[in-house]
């Protein structure tokens, strides 16, 4: 069995008197779509933000790749490969697309932006996830449709060479089509090699790209199973607590 892009064993985060995650494990594989699904309040967001290092882990250990790490800020994770793509975006609507996905990292030479360099490689970022709906990328946000957002957010995280990319809830607010879109992109950055994790309440999406779906209850890590060998209804027990694993309260 492949050794896991990320392993989390024994997890704990505490806010005051709080317990938000209880001794969480997780892992995430290379090449493979992991959908994190979960109630309102169940911990998701909060393992999240310590996986990218915005809220570190109380206790418990991390690997990565099979090796101990200590992930204490974002930009640590960044230099990982570990890219977040939040459910708003973090886009500015006033720049165009290659801006977007330099912002805080252009290019230089000789001391001015080096445009050329950053057009090839926003444009090859786009080719390489198969994108055919965006026109150009000197478009400005502003004038691109939600689906088409979220593609450009995606993109900026295989630019930073991302080695695991978490979709924080990609496809809320989106039309059929543009959820489709998204979906077909999520899946081809597995097919990249890229290890993902999707967040998200539609159940209906998860089981179209998902490989492996982890379930949180209140804090509690109570499956970790494959998408093929598990229903819609045995997930939706695991979420609402109706069913547990042996030795989970």
């Amino acid at each position: 069995m492949a050794t896991p892009l990320i392993e989390l064993s024994n997890v704990t985060k505490s806010f005051g008197p709080v317990d938000v995650l209880k001794g969480v494990n997780f892992s995430v594989e290379e090449g493979k779509v992991t959908a994190l699904v979960g109630d309102n309040g169940a911990g998701k967001s909060t393992l999240i933000k310590g996986l990218s290092g915005v809220q570190p882990y109380d206790g418990g250990n991390v690997s990565f790749r099979g090796e101990e790490v200590h992930i204490r800020s974002p930009r640590q994770a960044s230099a990982m490969g570990i890219e977040v793509v939040y459910q708003d975006l973090a886009l500015c609507e006033n720049l165009d697309i290659v801006q977007n996905m330099f912002l805080g990292r252009e290019e230089l030479n000789a001391g001015t932006l080096d445009e050329a360099s950053m057009e090839f490689a926003a444009q090859k970022a786009l080719q390489s996830l198969s994108v055919r709906t965006v026109k150009s990328v000197r478009q400005k946000v502003s004038s691109l449709s939600g689906g088409q957002r979220q593609t450009v957010a995606i993109a900026r995280s295989v630019l930073r060479n991302a080695k695991m990319v978490i979709l924080d809830e990609p496809t809320a607010a989106l039309g059929v089509a543009q959820t489709e879109q998204v979906l077909n992109l999520v899946r081809r950055l597995a097919d990249n090699g890229i290890a993902v994790v999707i967040i998200s309440h539609n159940l209906a999406d998860v089981f179209e790209v998902a490989d492996k779906i982890s379930v949180l209850y209140l804090g509690q890590m109570v499956a970790h199973i494959d998408a093929k060998k598990t229903t819609r209804d045995e997930v939706v027990a695991y979420i609402t607590g109706s069913k547990t694993p042996e030795g989970v309260a």
